[in-house]
């Protein structure tokens, strides 16, 4: 751990008004630090070690999909969570990728800080690189507390945001199959 971060997180406290010192508080900068830097740990693992080898041959060249994979991220303007599920699909060509492996190119990008739109596409270029594949689809659809919590204080605003890739983008067919597997489209 960062020995800095505790001692940032000791001053924050501070900050707000409250007493570090307090039974409650001894040991919150400690464990402050320690949650950030597990909610932020995408930083320290690369495309390659979380696909580790996982793409194996196969002749199937219709759509794989990955639904309702949990996400939990931080945005980068308030450093607030954001919380909801991805939807993940591809078009294979030659090549599938481990199932689990889908669910921690998620992880990957989500244990970042950033905003919700280029979670999105990193995790569609993300399949894209890995597998080749024909078409990539990502839809992502996330609560999110700085927008609850403080500002406008919108409960039950859900944020989605979609990236498509070759034959999602190109074919309205394509596209539109996709969309209806994953309940987006009636």
């Amino acid at each position: 751990m960062n020995q800095q971060m505790p001692e940032h997180y000791r001053e924050i406290l501070l900050g707000v008004g409250e007493n570090p010192e307090r039974e409650g508080l001894l040991d919150t900068p400690k464990r402050a630090a320690k949650a950030m830097q597990y909610l932020c740990n995408g930083y320290h693992k690369s495309l390659e070690e979380v696909v580790n080898g996982a793409l194996f041959d196969s002749d199937n060249d219709e759509m794989v999909i990955v639904r309702d994979i949990e996400l939990y991220s931080l945005c980068e303007h308030h450093m607030l969570p954001f919380i909801g599920k991805a939807h993940v699909a591809y078009i294979p060509t030659g090549k599938v990728l481990g199932l689990s492996k889908v669910a921690r190119i998620v992880d990957m990008f989500a244990r970042r800080l950033q905003i919700q739109e280029n979670l999105t596409k990193q995790i569609a270029d993300a399949v894209q690189k890995v597998t080749n594949a024909a078409g990539v689809a990502v839809v992502i659809e996330a609560k999110h507390m700085c927008m609850m919590m403080r500002g406008v204080e919108k409960q039950n605003s859900v944020m989605t945001s979609s990236v498509m890739l070759g034959a999602f983008r190109e074919s309205c067919n394509t596209r539109h199959e996709f969309l209806q597997l994953i309940g987006r489209s009636k």
